[in-house]
């Protein structure tokens, strides 16, 4: 290789309280035996991202830029009431980014036959030009694979289908997932299509609607309409299910989780044989897996005793799994990278571009359909 160095996106939040988002340049490490070197051509820039670029503490009525080029820094205060969360990273530049793909220009001894392979990869620091990772973490795509479409081919690919597996494992029958009309929520329609898995999308407008409507969605939920709750509770009924995955934290101001046990109690009800002052005997479960909705979550609770609310993230579920069945999941990803776990971005940007005020206002407000996917080398 001629380049010796490699640039990075780096995130840091300073003891005078601002965040600061620089660009900077490494030497291009040399992998071990088992190692290889990835030339990252695509990185998408999804929510999960956004707490360490970012954080969710940071005031973007602040927001000012200096400087260009490799020289560039984007700054923004955080909300003082915020500080003491950010004490744990204070004065640490950190590198970004959970998944990416490129091509593999280098390996070591045990792992040369990789070379010139497009890869998929969620080794953190993915705003890199390049990128050292152990062989075994690399998801190897078919030769006809672009680095653009295998950029997205871990966290929302794998998450679709670990809310699946979840499912199975804590023996409910259906879905419901909100926030649907996302990538994400695109990717669990076709799973739930194709595996004949019942599943009930809540959106927030009619166009999002359209769009599930021409993925062949069925139970399609718009917290907008007037009838919302009436049109969840029939979709409930229709599906039987008991368990959700809500990805705005909040959502409906702050009410969604709550509406959703509430429509599944009501479901529940319909069905029982006797009443009982405790509620229904079905137990219903909703996971909080995101947070597009920071504000507080509000439980009314008219959904009886037998329920539970609580957080849901990609990697501890991994483990639950298990590595036979997470590498089975991982080479169904490969397979349907261009169908099923397809994604759609709104901009290709480089390392200056992701720092420019505009841009990060756009990806920062976390908007359906709008999906930025960062190019080292642009």
């Amino acid at each position: 290789m001629s380049e010796q160095t490699s640039k990075e996106i780096r995130s840091m939040v300073t003891a005078d309280g601002n965040i600061e988002i620089s660009i900077a340049t490494t030497e291009i490490p040399t992998p071990s035996d088992n190692e290889v070197l990835i030339k990252v051509e695509a990185s998408p820039i999804n929510p999960s991202d956004l707490g360490l670029l970012i954080s969710f503490a940071a005031d973007l009525t602040t927001l000012s830029v200096l400087g260009s080029g490799d020289g560039t820094v984007a700054t923004m205060k955080i909300h003082p009431a915020m500080m003491g969360a950010m004490k744990p990273r204070l004065d640490q530049s950190m590198p970004v980014g959970n998944e990416g793909s490129g091509v593999i220009v280098d390996a070591g001894a045990n792992a040369k036959a990789l070379i010139g392979k497009t890869v998929g990869v969620a080794g953190g620091s993915m705003y890199s030009q390049y990128r050292c990772v152990p062989a075994s973490s690399c998801l190897v795509m078919d030769d006809s694979t672009t680095s653009a479409e295998a950029a997205s081919s871990f966290v929302n690919p794998l998450t679709a289908l670990a809310f699946v597996e979840t499912m199975k494992m804590e023996n409910h029958s259906a879905i419901v997932n909100t926030a649907a009309a996302s990538n994400l929520g695109q990717m669990l329609v076709k799973i739930c299509k194709d595996d004949s898995v019942p599943l009930v999308n809540i959106v927030r407008k009619p166009e999002q609607v359209a769009v599930l409507k021409d993925l062949g969605a069925e139970h399609i939920c718009n917290t907008s309409d007037p009838d919302f709750m009436k049109n969840l509770v029939a979709a409930l009924i229709a599906t039987g299910a008991t368990l959700a995955f809500d990805a705005t934290g909040g959502g409906n101001e702050g009410k969604l989780p709550g509406q959703i046990l509430a429509a599944m109690e009501i479901a529940a009800n319909k069905t029982a044989k006797e009443y009982s002052r405790y509620g229904s005997d079905t137990y219903k479960q909703v996971y909080i897996y995101g947070g597009l909705d920071q504000s507080p979550t509000i439980l009314n609770r008219s959904f009886g005793m037998q329920w539970g609310l609580g957080g849901w993230l990609l990697t501890p579920m991994i483990g639950r799994i298990g590595m036979e069945r997470f590498q089975q999941m991982r080479e169904r990803v490969a397979k349907e990278i261009k169908t099923t776990f397809a994604s759609q971005y709104t901009q290709e940007i480089s390392f200056e571009e992701m720092l420019q005020p505009d841009i990060i206002k756009a990806y920062a407000k976390q908007a359906t359909g709008e999906k930025f996917l960062v190019n080292p080398h642009k």
